[in-house]
Formats: C-alpha cells, structure tokens, sequence
C-alpha cells in the first residue's frame, strides 16, 4: 500500500525520508537558427516537477526495488539520498545525518554499483583499484587484507583479479565491481542496473551473492533496476514511483496479489478448439489444435473459463499462468 506523506520517526530505520520534492528549471528552445538566438537573448525556461513530496523509510537490512518508468524520478530521488542533489524541500536522514550536510561522512557508509557506469581503472587490473580505495577509506591494512581476500573467493575472481580491467568479460568485470563497492563494509549500497548485459548464469550469480551479502552483512540495498528477473529474485519490498509521484510502497510478493487481474492459459486439444466465451478473453496464439489466451479476470471468472473449454474440447493438457511482472507494473502505472 501507499505511505505518501507519512511522517515517522524511529531508530530502526536507517534512511529516513520525509515530504521530499525536488524540481529543475529547463531552458525552452524554438527550433532552427531563430530559435537558437532567441534562447540566448531572451531565454524562456518552464519548471518540471521531479520529485513531489514523497516519504519513505528503509530498515537496517532491507532489500528494497525502487522502480518506475524513465522520468519518473528515480535518479533524482538516489542522487538526494546521496548527497549530490539538494531538495527543494522535505527532509533526508540516512545513519541519522544529512547527506546534503554530512555527505563526506556518509560516503564511507555507502557502497555503489553502476551497470553503465564503471568505477574500475580500465586500463590497470581490478587489485590496483581495489589497493587504491582501501587508501581512500583510510582502512586498516590487516583489516583490509582479509576483508579484500574474503571478497575475492567469494566473487570468485582468483583468476582474473591481477589482469587488466579492459581484457576482462562484462560479467567478470561485474564481479569486480561487487568486491570494489563492498570493500568498506558499506551500510547502504546502491545498485543501478547491475546485471545489464549479463547472461542468464551470470545474472543467476549475481543475484545470489548479493542476496547473501546482504543476509550475512544487513546491508541495506536499494536497487532500480528494469530487469524484473533483478527486482523479484532479490528484493523484497517495491518502491514505485511515477510522475514524482510513490504509487505504491509494499512488499513485493503482494504486488501481484493486489493488482494481478490477467491470466493466461494454454491448452492443446484432440479436436479443433472451440471457446463460445468471448468476454474478458484475448487471444494470444491460435492454432487449429493448440490455443493460448488471456483473461481478464475482473471480467470473468477464470473457472467459468476453464470450464467452457473442458466442456467444449477433448483437452490433452493445459497450462495456467500468472500474467508477467512486468505487465503488472505498467498496468499500475496506466492505473496512477
């Protein structure tokens, strides 16, 4: 369910966010060479609204998807929450600091990792990188040497940890990435895209390891991500937001609980498949012996379905499944 605009105060949490906005004043342009001089002249700028008063708090430990369409205010938000961006108005506190305020203090508790965006020097191998923010954290050197030996086996980049960066595959380069951002034992890590590119197996690992990085360490991580695979298989609690806007905030799993309304079910027959029903029913494949459809189940009961075509067809095996996450999300969207 949704807790826009609620206000709540308490230890457990490590991020709180209460009645944030945040907007950008952008710079209006005419096209052509006109339009080019008079954006110098006499510039014309409009306000967008990126973020609106929205509240939120994170728990020590919480696996948390904050997710929504491009322009929805994402990147605004994290770039808050980071110290990089100032609000408009509302207030931020993470570890009971102000990130805008105490942002070099709270760096040390926070672990990154960009799909996009690689934090590895390219051109020296990963250990280099890592020996260099081990300075950077002021870590203890025997401290930092069996934190970097521990991360190293557990990612699994013995091999690969001496080459330079450049030679390595996207996933292996993915894996370093990992050990770079937990290096300091961060309290929050954020994660942007993390397995864009990788193979399926590579993604599987991924999203393991960071599932038991979190379970053993109460990491609280915080993933935007499109790749639903990424959202289901670790987190367990949905942020969306749209338009500025949170339009829900709840566990995960209840998501499809709460607004699945589709199904989809596939069915091959012995004879020529017949369905008389035609409401709430869209067809997805249709062959002469084998049909696949979806229905809307806030038009008509899945079981008046299924009965009509056991009713009207020698049925050798049928199939139901839920409708894809991804369809449940854009339909919240369409709905706010």
């Amino acid at each position: 369910m949704v807790i826009e605009g609620k206000k709540t105060k308490n230890s457990n949490y490590i991020i709180q966010v209460e009645n944030l906005s945040k907007s950008f004043k952008l710079k209006i342009k005419e096209a052509g060479l006109v339009g080019s001089f008079k954006s110098i002249i006499k510039p014309k700028y409009k306000k967008v609204k990126a973020v609106k008063n929205i509240s939120f708090n994170v728990k020590k430990g919480e696996l948390i998807a904050f997710i929504g369409p491009n322009g929805a205010g994402k990147s605004t938000t994290l770039k808050m929450l980071s110290g990089i961006l100032y609000p408009d108005s509302g207030k931020i506190t993470i570890l009971n600091k102000n990130p805008q305020k105490d942002r070099k203090t709270l760096s040390y508790n926070f672990g990154t990792v960009f799909g996009q965006k690689p934090q590895l020097w390219f051109h020296l191998p990963a250990i280099d990188s890592f020996n260099l923010f081990a300075k950077i954290y002021d870590l203890d050197q025997q401290e930092y040497t069996k934190r970097i030996n521990y991360l190293i086996k557990r990612f699994e980049i013995q091999d690969i940890v001496k080459h330079p960066v450049r030679k390595l595959s996207l996933g292996q380069r993915m894996r370093c990435e990992f050990v770079l951002a937990l290096i300091h034992k961060p309290k929050i890590l954020f994660l942007d895209e993390p397995t864009i590119g990788l193979d399926v197996v590579v993604k599987k690992t991924i999203r393991e390891l960071i599932k038991e990085i979190n379970k053993k360490e109460k990491i609280s991580v915080i993933l935007t991500s499109h790749d639903m695979g990424d959202v289901e298989s670790i987190c367990e609690r949905a942020i969306i937001i749209n338009q500025g806007k949170i339009i829900y905030d709840g566990k995960f799993k209840d998501i499809k609980k709460d607004y699945l309304e589709k199904k989809v079910i596939s069915i091959s027959s012995e004879t020529p498949i017949k369905l008389s029903i035609k409401k709430g029913i869209k067809n997805i494949e249709k062959r002469k012996f084998d049909l696949k459809i979806e229905v809307d189940t806030k038009k008509i009961a899945i079981k008046k379905v299924i009965d009509a075509l056991l009713k009207e067809n020698k049925i050798n095996d049928i199939l139901i499944e839920e409708a894809p996450i991804e369809e449940i999300i854009e339909g919240i969207f369409k709905k706010k």
